[in-house]
């Protein structure tokens, strides 16, 4: 048996186919929101001084980019044989026996090409190109296979497509930069067989086609024997030719059991990193599945994204000869730490913004994964009593939430059409309101919601629309009153939902579960800690960049530590910590 991944069609080396210590909430006033200038005595809107954002390549090279590619990845493949010639064969996956499909049906398909010289831009015959399919998960975000991505440096010779059905390039489409790239820190390819098979690339401006859900890891139900999902992409559409196809297509597939899987693919199926989709037969009429040119697309079921396609028998065809693909419940943590990754510095890690208490200057941190470098962000911050980190608008540019002091609650946003950053006002007379945090999409459709605490202690819930607005809040629980502070901004538990934390009478940390169900957002608490002699929690998303949310805390001596999250629940939700500063005390705002 000759194994054939999923990446995209090529030549050469691709071988596999197919924010905020001072958190307290808001109650907003979800309809009639102003858009206003900074009033005398608020702080300026921030330049981005302190971490230039890259320059972007034009469009023009972007599109020579997709060109030079396609012509790379016009070239045959070459199958890389197996050890032993006894396994798979990698070769690129394809959809074979679908139909063609309108964008209009898959809007969040994207097409992701790859060019590479080698350092040789006058001889094209050793270049490296390759077309992988992708999915848009947000308005700047690709999910795809890791083996389109890793060891491929996207930032310096990538472009992802949408909006376009056609592989020909059209007025409608839209071409993006990606200029970040992460893949599973546990991929490997094990002769063909791609483990741990998924990747995300962050695009440097957002797109406008409609995100595809991604699955919850709870959605157990999608992966049935049986169940019907489909698969989409521009690979092979035929065992007997190396042509992908010009326009997007797409098959119905069924679920197949993994010990199916498992029976086909032997060892090389890992159960639970991987889920089998397809029709086989021996011949291209009796066969649907993905093949060379899919690698990376989506496998959808019910209306959510639910695998990735990998990799598969060469050519595609044979009894037994199932599509496999990465298995997204067991990495919607992962993916969706990528997801909502925006940060100050453009990389993977979150960082921390700290108000100096004397002078009301406002100072950046930026995260170097286990300690800190420090910039002036800007001053005038003296009259604000709340910073929060936070991406309303999920454009890949950080947001603030910022309370002044008479209890004005403004949303500082980067407004591209006029490429300035602009206030919202949000609400007016929230001095009262306890605790005010955004931990993330807290009702399961993607977006970044506001949680706050009334002065009767009531937490009250505001669904955000994606634009800076808000729809009905509702009342969630009570009894907020009984911590001093209440924090959140990302992924504790590792399941893909965001959590809060609280802190209590005597010290207590517990930890909300999220569960993404807006009705009821929380799970019941767990005592995770005692920390008895904190003076300032801090809650700003991944700093590390292990794709786990952590905590900074400031102890009542002045120390700063970092709390990084294992993403493990009960006590152990937290490894060792690790001091970040000794002179905390002199900053009294963080966020």
């Amino acid at each position: 048996m000759h194994i054939r991944t999923r990446a995209g069609r090529h030549s050469g080396r691709l071988k596999l186919a197919v924010p905020t210590v001072a958190a307290t909430v808001l109650a907003l006033l979800g309809a009639g929101l102003m858009t206003s200038s900074p009033a005398a005595g608020e702080p300026a809107p921030p330049s981005p001084a302190a971490v230039e954002r890259p320059a972007a390549p034009s469009a023009a090279e972007l599109r020579e980019r997709v060109a030079a590619s396609a012509a790379a990845d016009r070239q045959a493949l070459a199958p890389a044989e197996f050890a032993g010639g006894d396994g798979p064969d990698p070769a690129a996956p394809m959809v074979i026996g679908g139909t063609p499909t309108p964008i209009s049906s898959a809007p969040w398909m994207a097409q992701l090409w790859y060019i590479e010289d080698q350092g040789t831009p006058d001889d094209a015959s050793d270049d490296t190109g390759f077309l992988c399919g992708g999915v848009v998960i947000a308005p700047t975000k690709i999910a795809t296979a890791a083996h389109c991505v890793k060891g491929f440096d996207w930032e310096a010779n990538g472009t992802v497509t949408t909006g376009n059905a056609s592989t020909t390039p059209s007025s409608g489409e839209t071409v993006s930069w990606p200029y970040r790239q992460w893949s599973h820190p546990l991929y490997k390819d094990v002769q063909g067989a791609a483990d741990n098979d998924i990747a995300v690339l962050t695009l440097f401006e957002p797109v406008a086609a409609k995100p595809l859900p991604v699955m919850a890891n709870t959605d157990t139900a999608l992966y049935r024997a049986g169940t019907q999902g489909k698969v989409y992409g521009w690979g092979r559409t035929s065992s007997t030719s190396d042509a992908g196809s010009p326009n997007l297509r797409s098959a119905t597939l069924p679920i197949v059991s993994d010990s199916a899987c498992r029976s086909a693919y032997g060892s090389y199926f890992v159960a639970g990193h991987m889920v089998c989709a397809g029709v086989t037969g021996s011949t291209d009429a009796a066969t649907k599945g993905s093949c060379n040119g899919d690698s990376g697309g989506p496998l959808v079921v019910g209306g959510k994204l639910a695998g990735i396609v990998s990799w598969g028998i060469e050519d595609c065809v044979g009894k037994g000869a199932y599509s496999v693909f990465a298995k997204v419940s067991t990495y919607v943590a992962a993916v969706n730490a990528r997801a909502y990754d925006t940060n100050l510095t453009w990389d993977h890690r979150a960082d921390l913004l700290a108000r100096h208490a004397s002078s009301g200057t406002m100072y950046q941190f930026a995260s170097t994964g286990g300690g800190m470098t420090k910039a002036r962000y800007s001053a005038g911050w003296s009259d604000v009593d709340l910073v929060i980190q936070t991406n309303l608008d999920r454009d890949d540019n950080i947001d603030l939430l910022i309370r002044d002091r008479d209890g004005t609650l403004l949303w500082r946003w980067f407004n591209r059409g006029t490429l300035a950053w602009e206030d919202r006002t949000l609400a007016t007379g929230w001095g009262s309101r306890k605790q005010i945090l955004a931990p993330g999409d807290l009702t399961g459709d993607g977006r970044i919601d506001i949680l706050s605490t009334d002065s009767s202690g009531g937490f009250w819930l505001y669904p955000g629309k994606g634009d800076g607005t808000f729809a009905a809040r509702s009342r969630v629980g009570g009894g907020g009153l009984a911590y001093s502070m209440v924090r959140g901004n990302g992924d504790l538990t590792n399941d893909g939902k965001a959590d809060i934390v609280a802190l209590g009478g005597g010290g207590k940390l517990y930890v909300f579960p999220g569960t993404g169900k807006a009705s009821a957002p929380f799970a019941p608490k767990v005592l995770v800690r005692t920390w008895d002699a904190v003076s300032a929690l801090v809650t700003t998303g991944d700093f590390t960049g292990d794709g786990h949310a952590d905590v900074i805390v400031r102890v009542k001596t002045g120390q700063l530590y970092l709390y990084p999250g294992t993403g493990k629940a009960g006590s152990g939700v937290f490894g060792t910590r690790k001091l970040l500063g000794s002179s905390a005390n002199s900053y009294d705002l963080f966020g």
